[in-house]
């Protein structure tokens, strides 16, 4: 796909995806998303690609959707209630789906959909001086990218309704301070730390051991007994201990050596994955 308003660029494999509409602070469109959920479809298929980090061109990460088109926005009468799927929801779930790691660089602000995109993701990480908001609410509509789901979990009930239901703008320290980000840096600092996660996963870690990994963190949040996680958690144990990807882990180890993992997600998952084949609704 030859994008408009993305970057794709692969470096240590690492995979950067950079929201690429900075005269408009990175505004989302629906084809932003189509171009990032073709991106992930990529990286998904790609085997060299073991992480992937999200950032935004410029001095603004994502300033919400573009209202260009001004009170018709968010006008969707042209499709029934039941046929209407919410833009940013379609690309969170393709993030939630993800066999890969994904960490948010946050340069600078992101409101909205700028921010919800990002509760999905695995590790935020924003720069000292960005602004951020779940502004819904102050403009008529609804919560999106399944935030109502997600964003609870992140940093509990009281803090995610305190946010969505004032709309108001909060800093990267309140962010923190309330357990959405994983760190924060200065501005400069932003893309370089969350490539040192990225590179600490790509050089150490057996990408279907982390693929596994990523599915069984976010899926055994739904679950509703620890026996659940028992459950999938043995299977996977037994079935992992017999590949050669934990014998090159051990053997790279005794060696004081960097492993050299030969297994790859996009060919090598247990016949058992994915656990959860009948979501609620239907993601594609």
């Amino acid at each position: 796909m030859n994008y408009q308003q993305i970057k794709y660029e692969v470096e240590d494999r690492i995979l950067t995806i950079t929201l690429n509409r900075p005269e408009r602070l990175n505004a989302y469109t629906e084809i932003l998303r189509a171009e990032m959920i073709d991106a992930l479809d990529h990286a998904d298929a790609d085997d060299n690609i073991r992480a992937i980090i999200v950032t935004g061109a410029g001095r603004a990460f994502c300033a919400g959707m573009d209202l260009g088109d001004g009170g018709a926005t968010f006008d969707y009468s042209a499709v029934t209630e039941d046929e209407h799927r919410d833009s940013g929801g379609l690309l969170a779930l393709r993030i939630y789906q993800l066999k890969k790691p994904i960490i948010a660089a946050i340069n600078g602000p992101a409101v909205g959909i700028g921010l919800t995109m990002t509760f999905p993701m695995d590790i935020r990480i924003a720069a000292d001086n960005a602004k951020m908001g779940i502004v819904f609410v102050r403009r008529g509509v609804l919560l999106d990218a399944c935030s109502s789901w997600i964003l609870p979990r992140i940093v509990g009930i009281s803090q995610a309704l305190e946010w969505a239901m004032t709309g108001r703008v909060f800093s990267a320290q309140e962010a923190f301070a309330k357990g959405l980000l994983t760190k924060v840096v200065a501005p400069e600092e932003v893309l370089p730390a969350a490539r040192d996660i990225a590179l600490e996963i790509a050089q150490n870690s057996a990408p279907v051991s982390v693929a596994l990994t990523r599915q069984l963190l976010w899926t055994m949040l739904g679950a509703d007994h620890p026996m659940a996680a028992h459950r999938i958690e043995s299977k996977g144990f037994h079935w992992a201990g017999q590949q050669p990807d934990a014998q090159e882990g051990i053997t790279a180890f005794l060696e004081k050596r960097q492993p050299n993992y030969t297994m790859s997600p996009s060919t090598g998952m247990p016949d058992f994955y994915p656990w959860i084949t009948e979501p609620p609704f239907r993601i594609k």
